[in-house]
C-alpha cells in the first residue's frame, strides 16, 4: 500500500489546459493572424496567464485593425464561443484519475483558473468533492496566483505545494518562489509554451496526465524535501 509523501502537502491544478482541454491557444492565434497580426512567442507570453484587462489591452495592440482593450476582449468572447460549438470544452483524459492519484498519496488538491467559478461548476460540478477548501480560486485578480493559493488560502510554504500548469510563466513564477512545478503544455500546433517551460528549465514535462504517476510525484516531493526543485537536470520528457 502506498504511503503519503514526505513534504508536499497540496496539488493545485489549472483547469483551462490541464484538467480541461486547451479552448484558449487556437482561438488567440485565430484572432491575431486573422487580423493581420504575427503570433510569436511573445505574444502568448503577454496573453497567457494574464488578468484579461492586461491581456485583451496587449491583444489590441498586435492586431492590424483598430481597437480597443474592451473591444478585443468581446471580439475574443464571441470567437472563443463559435470555437466551442466546433470543439467543445470537455475533460481532459485521465484529469479524474489524476486528482485521486493525488489525493491517494495524502495530498490536498485546489482548482483554480482565470475564468469565473461558474466555469468549474459547469464542467467540473460532478467532481467538485475532489477538491479541497474552497474547491475553485479564480486568480485573474492576481495572475498567475501561486503566491496567493499557497500562502493565503491554504497558509503553506512554497515547498509544500506542486502546481500542475500548462503556461510557462506559471513555471517562470514558481521557479522565482521555488515551487514545484509540473508542466502539461498546450499540444495545439503553433502553441511555443513547451519551448517556453524548457527555456525556463521545468524538469518535469509531460505530454499526458497519466504520466503523472506515483513515481514523478515522489521524485517531486524527494526534489521538494532537498531543495532541489530547480536545480538543473538532464531529465527529458516524461512519456506520454
Amino acid at each position: 500500500m502506498s504511503t503519503g509523501l514526505r513534504q508536499l502537502r497540496l496539488a493545485a491544478l489549472n483547469i483551462d489546459g490541464v484538467l480541461l482541454n486547451d479552448t484558449f491557444s487556437p482561438v488567440i492565434h485565430h484572432f491575431v493572424v486573422s487580423r493581420g497580426g504575427t503570433y510569436t512567442a511573445e505574444v502568448e507570453r503577454n496573453i497567457f496567464s494574464q488578468p484579461q484587462r492586461a491581456a485583451s489591452a496587449y491583444l489590441a495592440g498586435v492586431v492590424n485593425v483598430p481597437m480597443t482593450a474592451q473591444q478585443a476582449l468581446e471580439a475574443y468572447f464571441v470567437e472563443r464561443d463559435a470555437h466551442l460549438r466546433e470543439d467543445p470544452v470537455r475533460l481532459v483524459d485521465g484529469a479524474v484519475d489524476l486528482v485521486r492519484r493525488l489525493r491517494g498519496l495524502g495530498l490536498s488538491t485546489i482548482c483554480y483558473g482565470g475564468l469565473g467559478k461558474e466555469h468549474f461548476d459547469r464542467f467540473l460540478g460532478e467532481w467538485a468533492h475532489l477538491f479541497d477548501g474552497p474547491g475553485y480560486v479564480c486568480t485573474n485578480d492576481f495572475r498567475p496566483g501561486i503566491r496567493e493559493i499557497t500562502t493565503e488560502v491554504f497558509e503553506l510554504s512554497y515547498d509544500q505545494v506542486v502546481f500542475i500548469d500548462d503556461v510557462a510563466r506559471v513555471a517562470e513564477s514558481a521557479k522565482e518562489l521555488g515551487v514545484p512545478f509540473i508542466g502539461h503544455p498546450s499540444t495545439f500546433e503553433h502553441s511555443h509554451q513547451r519551448q517556453l517551460m524548457k527555456d525556463a528549465g521545468v524538469r518535469h514535462l509531460v505530454d499526458s496526465l497519466h504520466a503523472i504517476d506515483e513515481a514523478m510525484l515522489r521524485t517531486v516531493d524527494a526534489e521538494a524535501a532537498s531543495g532541489g526543485v530547480w536545480a538543473p537536470s538532464t531529465e527529458g520528457l516524461a512519456p506520454a
